[in-house]
């Protein structure tokens, strides 16, 4: 679960402290795995500053706050700052940024060539998909792996996403997808054939920023018909 570390502290030696920040970062380098900082300034006071501080989970927080240079620089610090800065841990429950980087980083798994790569970096272990192509609803990893399995076997595939819209915990994908028909696919033998789909679809993401429930549409019958399915019906 991403983390977030909140500092607060009040000093009419900005500049100072600010140096000091980046000796910090200069002598942690390698060490230190801060994702993301931003420092605010109070605009109803000018001496009151707040850092926010990203970092993957609060394991890796901790090491960095336990790394010498951390502990040296954190009392240089204090003797800068007009009373004692206060620390605010905070487990990240809702991220729509890091909710579209997951989905992005999904799409680029699932066209991943080669061997498919884990998906539990993006998706949680009782994942929900619903597909109007399937039966019934997947759910689990281990059988959208399976699901994923039947379409990389059957195409050479890549994927753009022409929009992403994030509200709340949902992130809406619109994608065009594009492939070569290298494998059988649901009992049709590889025709050699370029094909290609429009698709629109909806997930869930958890607290930690994992994929948790998708909703599927995309444009099927018309793949099915660029792959010769109907043809036989129209002789």
């Amino acid at each position: 679960m991403t983390f977030v570390q909140v500092i607060d502290c009040k000093t009419s030696r900005f500049e100072e402290l600010d140096r000091l920040m980046d000796a910090w970062v200069e002598k942690t380098k390698g060490k230190r795995t801060a994702t993301h900082s931003v420092i605010g300034k109070d605009r109803s006071d000018a001496s009151h500053f707040i850092e926010i501080v990203e970092f993957p989970s609060y394991e890796e927080a901790m090491r960095n706050s336990n790394l010498p240079e951390t502990d040296r620089i954190f009392h240089e610090m204090v003797a800068l700052c007009d009373e004692m800065p206060t620390f605010t841990d905070l487990d990240v429950v809702r991220d729509q940024q890091l909710f579209s980087a997951t989905v992005r980083r999904y799409f680029e798994l699932m066209a991943t060539p080669g061997e498919l790569p884990p998906l539990d970096e993006v998706m949680g272990e009782h994942y929900h998909d619903h597909d109007p192509a399937s039966v019934e609803d997947v759910i689990g990893m281990d059988h959208v792996r399976r699901e994923l399995r039947v379409w990389r076997d059957g195409f050479d595939f890549e994927f753009s996403i022409e929009d992403l819209i994030a509200e709340g915990d949902r992130v809406c994908a619109r994608w065009f997808w594009k492939g070569t028909h290298k494998g059988e696919f649901l009992g049709i033998p590889a025709t050699g054939k370029d094909v290609s789909m429009t698709g629109t679809t909806v997930f869930r993401c958890g607290g930690d920023g994992k994929l948790v429930e998708g909703w599927w549409e995309y444009d099927r019958l018309g793949l099915m018909e660029q792959l010769g399915m109907f043809e036989e019906l129209e002789k």
